[in-house]
């Protein structure tokens, strides 16, 4: 990336700014839940919960030759095999109490919805303790999609999103997140997609939860997918996209971490008036500071930024409010730092929001490139199976 300046001042917003109606009568709005529930048990410890140096330590504790926790990494990271009749470089006898206490079960499937002809495949999980999440595997051409779950539901509260009206039952262990992603991996080299075997080359952590707020599991799950066999998949950062509400100061944390992975901020407003309303996190940080953490996010790692923006119809996607948008992102500099991803808005149950109209979304793109910020519109895939942005809520 070119040098980067310094921000200047934020700008002023209209005075004439709208806020978003009113929830509906009888409806109160979720509280924030940064912190999972207490006295929820753990997941079974796997070795993707773990360094290569502590698997072969559990290994040695579990009475098993310390260098057998390398050869099952190899075939669980590297060969995609999960089942110990193909592990023959191991002693028949070993091979269950190594995947036992190794490989344990996380989570069952429990149903996979299909669409565009096979290519966007949306699973259900039940893991160990009866929670449900989702993934969503989406096969381009010339590319392959993980959409992975980092809670099961989400604290965060947002109004238009069928996961945050969930709440959070609990955090989910690194080896469970790392574990759809595998699983997808597995699916493509059976064959089982269409398009013949393929590799999974992007992970994006937009499914169920705040990332951010399951941050130590999440930062693990994205050094085992990014670390070279057999310690981790060997995957490029460059492919693994963390988003986030918003959460600055774990923003921040991440952005000390020295893992170059894309950082995606879910704005939805440029102005606090109206993210209160709609991503209730801003009434901790406002957009100046929240995107001030991503900016900064971008001058470390020099890795762009995206912004995600869902259009919603009359709420949102005024015109004077991309050009807010533009005044905001222009306001740390042009160095392309940033880019913003619309999102037009995916409907879920009972919601009052809903897509904006295709002429408005076009003006706003219009607004934002005259402002020189490269801006897309998001190819919203799944809707129909409800595997598409803002709308897994994970029942059976």
């Amino acid at each position: 990336m070119p040098e980067n300046p310094a921000p200047s001042s934020a700008p002023a917003v209209p005075a004439a700014a709208a806020v978003a109606p009113a929830e509906p009568a009888g409806r109160a709005a979720l509280p924030l839940v940064f912190d999972e529930p207490r006295g929820r048990a753990k997941p079974p410890r796997h070795l993707a919960d773990l360094t290569l140096d502590e698997r072969v330590a559990l290994a040695t504790e579990k009475g098993l030759p310390g260098f057998r926790a390398k050869q099952l990494s190899n075939h669980y990271f590297a060969r995609l095999v999960d089942d110990p009749e193909l592990m023959t470089d191991l002693p028949a006898a070993q091979r269950e109490p190594l995947v036992a206490g190794l490989l344990p079960t996380l989570m069952t499937p429990l149903r996979t919805l299909e669409a565009d002809k096979g290519t966007t495949r949306k699973t259900l999980w039940k893991l160990f303790d009866g929670a449900l999440v989702e993934s969503v595997l989406m096969r381009y051409p010339g590319r392959v999609t993980m959409c992975v779950s980092s809670q099961a539901g989400c604290g965060m509260a947002c109004p238009f999103c069928a996961t945050g009206q969930g709440g959070l039952q609990r955090n989910m262990s690194t080896a469970e997140i790392v574990e759809q992603v595998l699983a997808g991996a597995r699916s493509l080299q059976r064959g089982e997609v269409p398009g013949g075997p393929g590799r999974v080359s992007n992970v994006v952590f937009m499914g169920m939860g705040e990332p951010l707020a399951n941050y130590k599991a999440v930062v693990g799950a994205v050094r085992r997918l990014t670390s070279p066999a057999p310690e981790g998949l060997g995957m490029s950062a460059r492919g693994v996209t963390v988003s986030t509400v918003g959460l600055v100061p774990r923003i921040r944390q991440l952005t000390e971490e020295g893992i170059a992975c894309t950082l995606a901020l879910s704005l939805h407003a440029p102005d606090d008036e109206l993210r209160n309303e709609l991503v209730p996190i801003n009434t901790r940080s406002s957009v100046a500071e929240t995107v001030e953490a991503a900016w900064d996010y971008a001058r470390v790692t020099k890795r762009r930024v995206s912004i995600e923006y869902a259009m919603m119809r009359g709420i949102n996607d005024q015109a004077w409010r991309a050009d807010l948008l533009g005044d905001v992102l222009n306001g740390f500099g042009n160095w392309g730092w940033v880019h913003v991803n619309l999102i037009p808005l995916n409907p879920t149950p009972g919601s009052r929001w809903t897509a904006s109209d295709p002429a408005d979304e076009r003006e706003f793109v219009r607004r934002l490139e005259a402002k020189g910020i490269p801006t897309t519109v998001r190819d919203t895939r799944g809707s129909e199976i409800d595997g598409a942005c803002g709308q897994l809520a994970a029942t059976e």
